[in-house]
């Protein structure tokens, strides 16, 4: 008899914890789970670093913030602006504070603009190929995304004085 009172409050418990963790208040899921990536692609290369572009819709009702991501293809996947430097010159960078959709919006991850840079690639890059990206959210929720690679030359952004040893 002690033994299922024990075992009936084991079950409470687990059952409280449960609802309160699994997606809040209201059982909604957390923002970045309402986050689709639409269109993505990357740009061909041999070695170093390439790019990873496309749609991010936010059909949630809370906005999500993308901080990075992995690739078994790139040493590391950084958030990166296109954004002018102090001479004027457009500048590839870091994004500090990550990447916002808005709820109910999208953001354009774009040559020229915000985008994920796969960095220390492990092999080229093919037209045609395709490279499997985890898109990871400030909440640490994690989106595999596959990118088609395909021919793309580049979009007259120089990077930054003392970035990441390229350019």
């Amino acid at each position: 008899m002690r033994d299922n009172k024990i075992t009936a409050l084991i079950v409470a418990a687990a059952v409280v914890l449960t609802g309160c963790t699994a997606g809040g208040d209201s059982g909604a899921p957390t923002p970045a789970a309402a986050v689709t990536v639409e269109d993505p692609w990357a740009a061909a290369t041999d070695t170093g670093m390439t790019a990873m572009f496309g749609n991010l819709t936010n059909a949630g009702d809370r906005d999500a913030v993308v901080i990075g991501g992995d690739s078994p293809t790139a040493g590391r996947v950084e958030v990166h602006e296109v954004a002018a430097g102090p001479d004027g010159v457009a500048t590839m960078r870091p994004k500090l504070g990550g990447i916002t959709i808005p709820a109910g919006g999208s953001h354009e991850l774009t040559p020229g603009g915000d985008h994920l840079m796969l960095m220390d690639l492990t092999a080229p890059l093919r037209p045609g190929d395709d490279v499997s990206v985890t898109v990871l959210f400030e909440d640490g929720t994690r989106i595999p995304v596959t990118a088609q690679v395909r021919d793309f030359v580049g979009a007259d952004e120089e990077y930054a004085p003392g970035g990441h040893g390229h350019g």
